[in-house]
């Protein structure tokens, strides 16, 4: 073992600098010893191998920063040699922050922002190629994931299948394949993501891509299917936690199925899976829905107990619904309160919610007191923001105030939402008043610079208007 020199010795400098020398030209790892030798400034300009017992032996330039912050030994100014981490990790590439590295954002923005749709993700990928960028499996994925976040399913799709065309470059997992397959269903239908689950190798047909068929059979509400499907799971071993219940429970909800939702979590219990947030949820749902507040707060009780479970917002949110049907306004109201308690980071959404469900318990003070909050936290708010509020006051029977934030929205908003004029069309048919409504809705059919508006999820059309046709569509 060669011995560091100290701040107090003075070691013969040929000595020192054959042992340096003999430590750079070295394969093995070098120990902390030695490598605090290596840090002498007499040889801070050389490449030197710094490297642990226990992990790395490639090459690591030195990396020399501005002479900001420096180290003294024996009276002389020494710079601070640093080494990045990712030229540690390079795995077999050379100075991987000096790359020019391709922004995943940037082509996201280009494809989300195309000026014509119907060319095609694929499009906007050729061009960027054509500009020399090559974009990484990692960057695709990323953009599709961003794609999907904001609903763009044909566009999402269309990357995935700009890869597949390119299979020498881009290996594609199950995990790749569970995603496309939801595209699938999503952008051309059921069938079509069956053929495409039936034309995948066995050993791609893992349990994320049987969840995302699955998914889709109990997004299109196909009962049977879903059922021989998670029959199907269960042979193979993919029903052995809580997501694919939790996918049947939702199915049995929205068939109002509520009696499989109990066998779905006795079945849980039976074969010892644990129930997760979500699991709790759609429960707590499902006893709601039946009327029994008893087996709900049962299962509230059942929940607390659960160590590896925090009630969170949403878990109040969707009790306060159940008290609300129920005309228990008052346990409606405490449980409000804990989801403005359990609201966390930047999240929106519960504010919709809170905005939503004190207009449905008739408290117009808390729809105010929480909007304002609301105003304060944000910057912005979006439509859904916007919708919640006012259509809470209209339920309220406060129009003048509906009207006074709507004027607002008018102002800022960043694209028009007819749900909401939809809102202030039905209140003034509700209320008698068909020349306000007439004038509304010709009002908004010039702000929209369109000849119809959809009300009810029918088009109503302006050179055919009739207050009779108005009054059955808001009525039906």
């Amino acid at each position: 073992m060669v011995n560091s020199p100290t701040l107090s010795s003075k070691p013969n400098q040929a000595e020192s600098q054959e042992t340096k020398t003999s430590l750079l030209n070295t394969k093995r790892p070098v120990s902390l010893t030695e490598a605090k030798m290596l840090l002498q400034p007499s040889l801070h300009h050389h490449k030197a191998s710094l490297s642990s017992t226990i992990s790395y032996y490639h090459s690591v330039p030195w990396k020399t920063l501005k002479p900001t912050l420096h180290q003294t030994v024996n009276n002389k100014i020494l710079p601070v040699i640093t080494c990045s981490i990712s030229q540690i990790h390079n795995y077999g590439t050379v100075d991987y922050e000096r790359r020019p590295m391709i922004k995943w954002n940037a082509l996201y923005r280009r494809i989300s922002l195309m000026e014509n749709p119907e060319l095609g993700s694929g499009s906007v990928l050729n061009q960027w190629e054509n500009e020399g960028k090559r974009p990484t499996k990692w960057e695709l994925c990323r953009v599709v994931k961003e794609l999907r976040k904001y609903k763009r399913y044909q566009q999402a799709l269309e990357v995935y299948d700009w890869m597949k065309n390119r299979q020498e470059r881009f290996r594609l997992s199950p995990s790749d394949a569970a995603i496309q397959l939801d595209l699938i269903a999503k952008v051309r239908g059921v069938s079509t993501a069956e053929d495409f689950f039936t034309s995948l190798p066995s050993t791609f047909k893992d349990r994320r891509v049987y969840g995302a068929l699955l998914n889709a059979y109990v997004r299109n509400r196909m009962r049977e299917k879903a059922e021989t499907l998670i029959d199907e799971m269960r042979d193979k071993g993919y029903v052995s936690h809580a997501l694919p219940f939790n996918v049947m429970m939702t199915l049995y909800m929205n068939i109002k199925e509520y009696d499989k939702v109990d066998f779905m979590i006795s079945e849980m219990n039976e074969k010892n899976i644990k129930l997760d947030i979500y699991s709790y949820n759609i429960w707590l749902s499902s006893c709601g829905s039946q009327g029994s507040a008893d087996k709900m707060e049962q299962v509230y009780e059942q929940m607390k107990s659960d160590r590896s479970i925090n009630p969170n917002w949403t878990t109040f949110s969707t009790m306060a619904t159940m008290y609300i049907k129920m005309g228990q306004f008052e346990k409606a109201e405490d449980c409000l309160r804990k989801v403005e308690s359990r609201i966390t980071g930047r999240d929106r959404i519960p504010y919709h919610y809170l905005l939503s469900l004190y207009g449905n318990v008739g408290n117009k003070e808390e729809v105010y007191r929480v909007w304002n909050i609301y105003k304060s936290i944000f910057p912005s708010i979006p439509n859904l923001g916007y919708h919640a509020i006012i259509s809470s006051l209209v339920r309220l029977d406060d129009i003048e105030g509906a009207e006074k934030i709507y004027e607002e929205w008018l102002s800022i908003k960043t694209s028009y939402d007819p749900r909401i004029a939809n809102i202030f069309i039905a209140a003034y048919v509700y209320q008698g008043n068909l020349d306000e409504a007439e004038s509304f809705f010709l009002i908004i059919c010039l702000k929209k610079e369109e000849s119809r508006i959809q009300i009810h999820g029918k088009f109503l059309r302006k050179d055919i208007f009739q207050k009779g046709e108005l009054l059955r569509l808001c009525l039906a």
